[in-house]
């Protein structure tokens, strides 16, 4: 696909780093599968992977971490 933000670049598929803040806490996931752009390095989740990132921020949020960092796991 045509990156949409630089819109000069295409994607292709590789794993990114994903960082949220919320609240003080920091949650850094690793190893994450996108489509990434070849020229601007900007990243595309689909809808399956932003739910299973956003529940393991909320899993993390709730257990009251400060910093965390986790591997993704598919």
């Amino acid at each position: 696909m045509k990156c949409v933000l630089c819109r000069e670049g295409d994607t292709d598929p590789g794993k990114v780093t994903v960082t949220l803040e919320r609240g003080g806490a920091v949650i850094v996931i690793k190893e994450v599968p996108a489509e990434v752009c070849g020229n601007c390095g900007e990243y595309y989740l689909t809808e399956e992977i932003t739910r299973k990132v956003l529940h393991l921020a909320e899993t993390s949020i709730k257990k009251g971490v400060e910093v965390e960092v986790i591997r993704f796991a598919a």
